[in-house]
């Protein structure tokens, strides 16, 4: 079993910059794809990022290309999400999830989820 916590979600202005962090407890998240997604409200639940867990190949949504950066500390069991450019358009709950394979994830499903952190980029 994995468990999984987010943290780093706050209120930043358009342009600024958060860090979220995927912490896990359990196990350590080295044989875990994990991913991060996001939900605006009202809106279904989107794929924005994931790291594959033997080569660390990373993958971004088109909206957050070039502006968000997915990485993992394995000693720390963590993966980082840094959110650079915040746009309002990026407020969203932020989720990470972690599966067996990143298929699992491309999918946008995940065996294991944190409840989310909330993230407002005010205009």
């Amino acid at each position: 079993q994995v468990q999984l916590v987010e943290y780093g979600g706050g209120l930043v202005q358009s342009g600024g910059s958060l860090i979220l962090s995927c912490v896990a407890s359990g196990q350590t998240l080295e044989r875990y794809a994990v991913g991060w997604f996001r939900q605006a409200p009202g809106k279904e639940r989107e794929g924005i990022s994931a790291i594959d867990s033997f080569d660390g190949d990373t993958h971004y949504a088109a909206a957050v290309k070039d502006r968000f950066t997915i990485s993992r500390d394995s000693a720390k069991k963590t993966v980082y999400l840094q959110m650079n450019n915040l746009k309002p358009e990026d407020s969203a709950v932020y989720f990470c999830a972690a599966a067996h394979t990143l298929a699992t994830i491309i999918r946008e499903q995940g065996d294991y989820w944190g409840q989310g952190t909330n993230v407002t980029v005010a205009s």
